[in-house]
C-alpha cells in the first residue's frame, strides 16, 4: 500500500536545514531507498512563491502567497510503500525525530487511493 506523508511547517519559523540535518536526512532516505520503501520525496518552495485556488459556490478565487492566515503549510511530502499504516507512521516518526528540538513539524500520514 502506498502512503503519503504531508510534512507541515509553521511558515513564520526559519526553515533552513543545517548541514548536519541534511546529512542525517540523506542517511535515512538512503535506508528507505535500500529497503524499497521510498517511492518519492521532495521539499516545496516557500509559500510566498505559491498560489492557492479556491472553488466555492461555483466560483474560483486565486490568491498568491504569502498567506497571512496560514498557521501551517505543507513544506514537503514523502510517498512510501508500506505494509501497513503503522509501518508508514514509524517511518514518519523517524523522519521527524532527526529534526531535533529546533524544528516544529507535523507529519500527516494517509493511505493513497490506488487506481482500480
Amino acid at each position: 500500500m502506498r502512503y503519503m506523508m504531508l510534512l507541515k511547517v509553521d511558515p513564520t519559523l526559519p526553515a533552513e536545514p543545517s548541514a548536519e540535518l541534511m546529512e542525517e536526512m540523506g542517511k535515512l532516505l538512503e535506508e528507505m531507498t535500500r529497503s524499497g520503501v521510498l517511492l518519492d520525496t521532495a521539499g516545496l518552495r516557500p509559500v510566498d512563491e505559491g498560489t492557492v485556488l479556491r472553488l466555492a459556490g461555483g466560483k474560483q478565487t486565486v490568491v498568491d502567497g504569502p498567506y497571512a492566515e496560514a498557521k501551517e503549510v505543507i513544506g514537503g511530502y514523502c510517498i512510501v510503500q508500506a505494509k501497513s499504516q503503522e509501518e508508514a507512521v514509524e517511518w514518519a516518526s523517524r523522519f521527524l525525530a532527526i529534526h531535533g528540538d529546533e524544528w516544529e513539524l507535523t507529519a500527516e500520514v494517509r493511505q493513497m487511493v490506488e487506481p482500480e
